[in-house]
């Protein structure tokens, strides 16, 4: 398998053909042999080695550079060695770009893997991506946890204005986590909260016992602001129905709508109260978000609780162990709103923008639990699949953020990144910097209403 960054995926063609090396193989990448391993469903491995697609190649194209290609590398070397394909997989950091281009010069990849779903609706609607059809739908309804969400996140208009089945989200990011320290929260008798009430209750009895709850950092130079946003769709999902989350990320219901200003104000409660926050309320717009965890480490504790995404561990002291020194529980819902167990993330969506059997049996590969398994195994990669063997999972936090996964009876992906970029990663950011400075949450939420009609 050969793994190229180049302009475009003609040149990429282009130059396999002209080196000679268009159908090499490379048992290389395997980095698990065949069959040994007893962690993994070969079992679903064995249609696809019925298979001969020999002297068919599968050219994708997706966002993975660095150890992140190896690691996708390293799954499709299987698929490959069982079909007898030669994948050809594009790395690039401008990949939005990059899809455009090519489609534009009629040579897209057979299969683009997409960041963020906005860009994939799009082309489908300019009728560049196929169908994956009802069979593929029943399977993710079926075999996803929260199968009827993930539907949702792959199907969009095609060129006809028909919803058609798009997408197949593999590899997903898990938001609705909250980090702890397990020795602090254990010394001071507090218990890990299961539902917003309690987490509300707990953090009142911390501020009231003269310790702070919360450490909260929304800097992030050019970007700042946007650990802010998350809290609110978190909120969101804990607040309204998903069909509420999905009117308002479209704008369908505007911005300022009394329901969004209530999640914004709900953030507030936690954020812009003095006695909730580490540093007091400036600090939450001065702080940059990689240090703000740093009180969780802090003797006497700076604080005792911070939501952040599952990569806020790349920011945690060196030498902290996960599960010892700094743990993690999901991000409760309001036990009073009854919406279940609601989860917030992000997640990359494969589709087929150059119709073939090998983009066609790829696609189904990566519906195997086996597909998911192998890079579960290694690092970075949580599935909401419910037939992967947890066990797989390279160690105990990633297993544990996967039955979150499993345990969800909704998933939506990071709304701001629904959202136009204007919005999402401006107004919105900056919305929610003014919000935690003094503004008012209804006149925080009207001038990002303001920016969206400005769009129209």
């Amino acid at each position: 398998m050969r793994t190229l960054t180049l302009p475009t995926m003609a040149s990429v063609l282009a130059l396999s053909v002209a080196s000679g090396a268009a159908f090499a193989q490379s048992a290389d990448d395997i980095v698990f042999p065949i069959g040994e391993d007893p962690r993994f469903n070969w079992e679903s491995l064995d249609r696809f080695q019925e298979m001969d697609l020999s002297g068919e190649e599968v050219t994708v194209l997706g966002p993975w550079l660095g150890p992140d290609r190896d690691l996708v590398n390293s799954v499709l070397a299987v698929f490959e060695e069982a079909t007898g394909a030669d994948v050809v997989f594009a790395g690039s950091d401008s990949m939005e770009q990059q899809i455009v281009i090519d489609f534009q010069a009629g040579s897209p990849p057979n299969v683009t893997v997409f960041p963020q779903p906005g860009l994939a609706a799009d082309l489908a609607a300019q009728g560049a991506l196929s169908p994956l059809g009802d069979e593929m739908q029943e399977w993710v309804l079926e075999n996803y946890a929260a199968g009827s969400s993930w539907v949702d996140l792959g199907t969009y208009p095609d060129e006809n204005g028909d919803p058609q089945f798009f997408g197949f989200f593999y590899k997903v990011d898990l938001k609705s986590i909250v980090w702890y320290s397990p020795e602090n929260l254990e010394d001071a008798g507090y218990d890990v909260p299961t539902t917003m009430e309690d987490l509300i209750a707990v953090s009142e009895d911390i501020a009231a016992n003269g310790e702070t709850p919360w450490c909260i950092g929304i800097a992030s130079g050019d970007a700042t602001g946007w650990p802010a946003p998350d809290w609110v769709e978190d909120i969101m999902l804990r607040t309204q129905p998903p069909e509420v989350y999905d009117a308002w990320t479209t704008n369908e219901i505007p911005f300022d709508d009394p329901r969004v200003v209530n999640a914004i104000e709900i953030f507030g409660s936690f954020a812009k109260n003095p006695d909730w926050v580490d540093g007091g309320v400036a600090a939450v717009g001065a702080i940059d978000f990689r240090d703000s965890p740093r009180g969780l480490f802090e003797v006497p504790p700076g604080c005792y609780f911070h939501r952040q995404a599952s990569f806020i561990t790349s920011f945690f002291p060196e030498g902290t162990e996960l599960g010892v020194d700094a743990d993690f529980f999901y991000f409760p819902p309001f036990e009073a709103e009854d919406l279940g167990n609601p989860v917030l993330g992000a997640g990359t969506l494969w589709a087929i923008s150059n119709d073939s059997p090998g983009a066609r049996a790829l696609i189904d590969f990566l519906t195997t639990p086996l597909a998911a398994e192998l890079w579960m195994a290694q690092s970075g990669h949580l599935s909401p699949h419910l037939g992967v063997n947890l066990d797989a999972y390279a160690n105990d936090t990633l297993r544990r953020q996967g039955e979150i996964l499993l345990a969800a009876t909704t998933f939506r992906f990071d709304g701001s990144d629904l959202m136009p970029g204007a919005i999402g990663a401006g107004a919105f950011w900056t919305a929610m910097v003014d919000y935690v400075s003094g503004e008012e949450a209804a006149d925080a939420a009207a001038g990002v209403q303001r920016a969206w009609q400005s769009l129209q």
